[in-house]
C-alpha cells in the first residue's frame, strides 16, 4: 500500500489565500459609485467616483452627517445624500418634509429604523423633504472615499 504525498504549505501558497479572501471581502462589502447630478454639490460634482461600505464593522455605524447611498425611493438606482437625523431624532422645521403640518408644539420625529436624508446643495435636491425618511434596509452603504 503506498501513502499519498503531502503537500507541504509554502508562504506564497498562504499568501494566495489569503489574497482570494481579501478579494471576496472587497467584493462583498465594498462597491463603487458614480456622482450624477447636483444634488450633493459642492462637496461632489457630477461623474466623480465614491468607495462604498457596507463594512461598518471597519468604518463605524452610519451617524450624522455621514454620507450615504441608498437605493431611490423613486425609482430604480440610488442616490447619494447626507444622513441628516436618524431614528428618534426631531428635525428643524425648515426640513421636514413636505405635506407635514408644521406644529412648533409638536416636531418632527423620524420614524425608528429610518435615516432623515438631506441634500447639500438644497434648493435643488430631492431628498427626505420631498420624499420622507428613507427604511434602513434601503441603504447601499456609506462613502469612506471619494476622489
Amino acid at each position: 500500500m503506498r501513502k499519498g504525498k503531502k503537500r507541504a504549505r509554502t508562504g506564497f501558497g498562504i499568501f494566495l489565500g489569503a489574497m482570494l479572501l481579501f478579494a471576496i471581502f472587497f467584493y462583498i462589502d465594498f462597491t463603487t459609485i458614480q456622482v450624477s447630478g447636483t444634488s450633493m454639490y459642492p462637496t461632489f460634482r457630477s461623474g466623480q467616483r465614491l468607495l462604498v461600505s457596507k463594512a461598518y464593522f471597519l468604518f463605524g455605524a452610519v451617524k450624522d452627517h455621514d454620507i450615504v447611498v441608498v437605493k431611490d425611493p423613486g425609482g430604480p438606482g440610488n442616490i447619494i445624500k447626507r444622513v441628516y437625523k436618524m431614528g428618534g431624532e426631531s428635525v428643524d422645521p425648515e426640513n421636514w418634509p413636505d405635506g407635514v403640518p408644521m406644529d412648533i408644539a409638536h416636531p418632527y420625529l423620524v420614524p425608528d429604523g429610518t435615516l432623515y436624508l438631506l441634500g447639500d446643495n438644497k434648493p435643488v435636491s430631492e431628498d427626505s423633504r420631498k420624499f420622507g425618511p428613507v427604511p434602513m434596509d434601503k441603504l447601499v452603504g456609506k462613502v469612506i472615499v471619494y476622489r
